[in-house]
């Protein structure tokens, strides 16, 4: 399955999101017609596939390491760990 145009868009604004200014919520809803929380979850199911790996890899890389850090992390709270 090839990437749509709205996948290419979300890639897009991520990587580009550096070179924004102001709140990139607000930046979400302008340019992409979105809400927040939907542009998170549907990046979030966009970066576990094969399409957006070959579109952008060290994007989809680095934004798969952030997630799972911040997994890890919140694995870290819940179980006590330090």
């Amino acid at each position: 399955m090839a990437l749509d145009d709205r996948d290419r868009a979300l890639l897009d604004f991520e990587s580009a999101w550096s070179r924004h200014v102001g709140a990139k919520e607000e930046a979400i809803r302008a340019e992409l017609g979105l809400s927040p929380a939907r542009y998170y979850q549907l990046l979030g199911r966009l970066i576990d596939t094969a399409d957006a790996v070959e579109y952008d890899p060290m994007l989809v890389k680095r934004l798969r390491r952030i997630r799972d850090a911040r997994q890890q992390a919140r694995l870290a709270r819940v179980s006590g760990a330090p």
